[in-house]
């Protein structure tokens, strides 16, 4: 082997460490940024989309080299090619395995300047995932008496950073963009965390369901991504309810189970933590099953049980470097908004309800 590749690689070894479902309350992070133009045919007009987050913008999909080329920042860049008629560049300034806070300071505004682009015409971010993640990993290795400081926490660092991003991005952000958008959480592992925790509540004496336990911290969290989301001029991509909700109605309460789940404009934290966690909790299934109807399912998260599936191959995204390129859209119209494949991917179908929020024209 070459001396100086030797060398190199050496340097590289520790970032190999980078976060993923098995070891993720590691601190390692991995950035992953990637800028791909829709090349639209006939027209030469280009607009940007500005996505920041972490491995779930990413595509992250187990590779410290590669992601996937359609994540969901790049599908909601097709629906607004085809909406727009025109080529979109959607740029992912990602850092796999970052905590909320990480997320706001190295990518949202360290990188300003990207959504600070005459050409930018929306800008999302989501945050959080890891913040959870963490937390969770260190709850499950308690032992003795139960401490939920760790995850109190970790909802408290979720809102400030949220609620710091949208002020951010409302004062940095391009004038002329037209949409400012969040995406809030899925809950990865919903059916492995189905079991009992070796530590003790304080109260009770007994050990608490890991499930139960953790829904309310996350519904928390998503709650307040969407209030700030309304505070502050910005729409919210519910995520949760898009992946942890059948697209039919399975209790016969008149309601698809993924509209029931949503988060309503306005309503209390209060309303939204009793619909999640106590009144609507039998109608949420893990994404690793999402129903589209009663007898149809498709798979949402990836072997890792925690990032989206996708299709479309990959790009260049890692520890050497992220891929600049562009392609031909892969549909150049939408019959009723929706790709042929909206509903079959984790990718594609928060990729499809990001662009639920898309303005008619640039």
């Amino acid at each position: 082997m070459n001396t100086r590749f030797r060398i190199a690689f050496r340097m590289l070894l520790p970032a190999l460490a980078v976060l993923a479902f098995g070891s993720e309350a590691a601190a390692s992070t991995l950035n992953q940024n990637v800028s791909w133009t829709i090349d639209r045919a006939g027209t030469s007009t280009k607009y940007r989309v500005v996505a920041y987050g972490d491995s779930i913008y990413a595509g992250y999909n187990g590779s410290t080299l590669n992601a996937a080329k359609f994540s969901a920042p790049t599908v909601d860049a097709e629906y607004l090619s085809a909406l727009w008629n025109s080529d979109i560049e959607s740029v992912r300034r990602t850092k796999s395995g970052a905590v909320a806070s990480d997320i706001y300071n190295n990518k949202i505004v360290a990188e300003k300047s990207y959504m600070q682009a005459s050409s930018t015409r929306a800008v999302t971010f989501e945050m959080c995932g890891n913040d959870g993640l963490q937390a969770r990993t260190a709850f499950k290795k308690q032992t003795g008496t139960c401490d939920y400081s760790g995850m109190n926490a970790g909802v408290s660092n979720c809102k400030t950073y949220v609620a710091a991003a949208m002020d951010y991005i409302n004062a940095n952000a391009y004038a002329g963009v037209k949409v400012k958008i969040i995406s809030n959480l899925h809950y990865p592992g919903y059916n492995a965390d189905n079991v009992q925790s070796s530590c003790k509540d304080a109260t009770t004496g007994a050990t608490v369901n890991l499930r139960t336990t953790f829904l309310p911290k996350l519904a928390t969290m998503n709650y307040w991504m969407c209030e700030y989301a309304r505070q502050k001029g910005f729409q919210c991509t519910d995520n949760f309810a898009e992946y942890m909700g059948a697209d039919y109605d399975s209790n016969g309460d008149g309601v698809i189970d993924t509209n029931g789940l949503r988060y309503v404009a306005g309503e209390s934290e209060a309303s939204y933590l009793n619909r999640i966690t106590n009144t609507l909790k039998p109608t949420i299934r893990d994404a690793n099953a999402h129903f589209v109807s009663a007898s149809s399912s498709y798979d949402y998260i990836q072997s890792d049980d925690t990032h989206p599936t996708y299709t479309g191959g990959t790009v260049t995204a890692g520890l050497f470097g992220g891929t600049t390129g562009s392609g031909a859209p892969r549909y150049t119209s939408f019959t009723g908004g929706k790709s042929p494949i909206w509903n079959q991917y984790g990718h594609e179908r928060m990729g499809w309800a990001v662009s639920t929020s898309n303005p008619s024209a640039p």
